[in-house]
This record gives structure tokens, sequence and C-alpha cells, in this order.
């Protein structure tokens, strides 16, 4: 049986689940909400460069990129962010979509699926 490695784990959910050298990272939000998208952005990006990198991993890795916002009209901040956290890592297949979020002061939510 294939070894499954899950880091941060609580009673919902786990942040980052290892399974044959792909890393799956739960949607990931920022935890100072007084942010606007642009700081919100920030955030989540420093923390997924955390999560891969404790999975053995980094963005020029990532495969898919799932991301949420509250209001769509914030895509061309949360894409600045987007691309210059990039730079020249390689680009992942993307979705960006407008939703609902658990916390209405959450702007930015985005979910990664990365290899090693």
């Amino acid at each position: 049986m294939s070894k499954i490695t899950r880091q941060g784990s609580n009673q919902i959910l786990s942040t980052s689940v290892e399974y044959h050298n792909f890393v799956y990272l739960a949607g990931l939000t920022a935890d100072d909400l007084s942010k606007d998208v642009a700081g919100q952005t920030r955030e989540v990006v420093a923390k997924i460069d955390a999560a891969l990198e404790a999975n053995g991993t980094d963005k020029t890795r990532m495969l898919q990129a799932q991301i949420w916002l509250k209001d769509i009209r914030d895509r061309d901040a949360m894409n600045k962010v987007w691309v210059e956290w990039l730079g020249d890592a390689g680009r992942p297949a993307r979705a960006c979509v407008q939703a609902n979020m658990a916390d209405p002061r959450h702007l930015v939510e985005i979910m990664i699926t990365a290899c090693k």
C-alpha cells in the first residue's frame, strides 16, 4: 500500500496531503482579514511557499491552482500579486471564480496541486 503523508491536520482537514510525489494543498486564506485583496493574496502565496517547502517542493512544480475571490472585480488586483509571485516559475493550469466565502472578510482563497 502506498504511503500518504498528511501535515497540519485537524478534525476537519489537513493543510497538505502528499501521495505518490504529488502534493495537494488545502484552500489557504489570509490570517489578517483587515487587509485588502492584494494584501490577503500576498499572505496566501507566502503560506503556499511555506506549505510546498514543508513537502519538499516549490512553486516551480505547481500543476494546478484553484482561486476563489469574494468579488471577481478584485481579479486584476489579485493577478498583479500572483504574477509578481510566480516570476519565471512555470504557470499552473488555473481557474479563478467568484464565490461566497465561509467568512465574508476573506477576499481570496487559493488551493494548489504540485509535484515533487
